[in-house]
């Protein structure tokens, strides 16, 4: 009897060590694993009169402006304006109609490129890093400060392209920047991203070579981890006090608390967001404790616009407000626009006007000329 019992706690002890073990790798690959994404998310059930019917989804059945992309082709929506039994209709603002029964990706970044997007043109430009040439997008604009912009994990430049019509009106130049495991760019020596730890050292090659092309000034633009790596560009380049100002759109701020949410997110418990971050460190050497604007802020403080929803279940708005409240006790200048709706970065889809507004504004406060 008692042998049996033992032989049971055994196996229960290796199934639960397994268990843990394979949730802290899963974890963990959540935040370092490269992926490229495609395919689509609905199906175009009907077309008529300006407006295009999906399959409902919890993403089609936002709030908003989103995109509609297809082979070779896109369309701009807007608002739901009827619903029933598993579909849902939306208005085309901009772009082609497609035909019934195309599937299409339904998402929250524009399509394609500046000129695709906004019928903006550009330059394709090859930024020299330490690990190979990486490809990014040059829009001309006036003046010798430029906006260069920084997309997030296994994100693409296109998720930079909804701040570039007000940049453009403005008459800002715009680099639109790819880093290492992007499609198109170098591969990391271990394949995998280092949540901005190594990642920074590329926007600084960007930085490197706008001034080569004639900027002298910066305003750095950065969503979700592309926070991450902007912040670790102003902690550790020697090139952090050319930067003039920062616009974070759902930044990655604390690893910490971003890996807190994943396991919420997935109904894990609570220790594995930590035993994560020390499968992080053992993977790739990079201490996910250290990665945080909210405990270990960067030397080098811009004036900083930070835009943030309630909603968002990737980074959670505590991070967003941790990082005011350190702004306040170092009097680092944070000017936080928060958004009651709308999920992660998705405050221009909900609020275009605003965010625009809120860009427009932070950018051209104080500002005398176009230099």
């Amino acid at each position: 009897m008692a042998s049996a019992l033992r032989k049971t706690l055994i196996v229960v002890v290796v199934v639960l060590v397994g268990a843990v073990g394979y949730g802290a790798w899963f974890g963990s690959d959540q935040g370092i694993k490269v992926e490229h994404y495609g395919g689509g998310n609905t199906s175009v059930l009907a077309v008529q009169d300006g407006t295009v019917t999906l399959t409902e989804t919890a993403e089609t059945s936002k709030p908003g402006t989103y995109w509609l992309e297809w082979t070779g082709s896109f369309a701009m929506l807007g608002d739901v304006v009827a619903r029933a039994p598993g579909r849902v209709t939306r208005k085309v603002l901009r772009g082609l109609t497609p035909s019934v029964g195309t599937p299409g990706w339904f998402g929250n970044v524009p399509p394609g490129d500046p000129e695709v997007a906004w019928g903006i043109g550009y330059s394709e430009v090859m930024v020299p890093t330490e690990l190979g040439p990486a490809p990014a997008w040059y829009v001309r604009g006036r003046g010798t400060t430029w906006v260069v912009a920084v997309h997030g994990q296994n994100g693409r430049r296109k998720a930079e392209l909804k701040v570039l019509p007000v940049v453009h009106e403005l008459g800002l130049p715009f680099l639109d920047i790819s880093y290492r495991n992007d499609e198109g760019a170098p591969a990391s020596p271990d394949g995998l991203l280092h949540l901005g730890d190594s990642e920074w050292r590329d926007l600084e090659a960007a930085i490197r070579q706008a001034q080569r092309m004639g900027a002298k000034r910066f305003v750095l633009y950065g969503t979700s981890m592309g926070g991450q790596i902007i912040g670790q560009f102003l902690a550790r380049s020697g090139l952090a006090g050319q930067v003039d100002r920062v616009v974070l759109d759902a930044p990655m701020i604390d690893v910490r608390m971003t890996a807190e949410q994943g396991v919420r997110n997935f109904h894990l418990p609570g220790f594995l967001g930590a035993l994560s971050n020390q499968v992080i460190k053992w993977r790739t050497g990079v201490d996910a404790d250290e990665l945080s604007l909210i405990r270990h802020p960067p030397a080098v403080r811009p004036p900083t616009l930070l835009i943030h929803t309630v909603p968002d279940d990737q980074h959670p708005i505590e991070e967003a407000r941790g990082l005011v409240a350190t702004g306040r006790r170092l009097n680092w200048d944070i000017t936080f626009e928060e958004f009651a709706e709308g999920g992660h970065t998705e405050a221009w889809n909900v609020d275009r006007a605003r965010y625009d507004r809120a860009v427009r504004d932070f950018l051209t406060a104080g500002r005398s000329g176009s230099g």
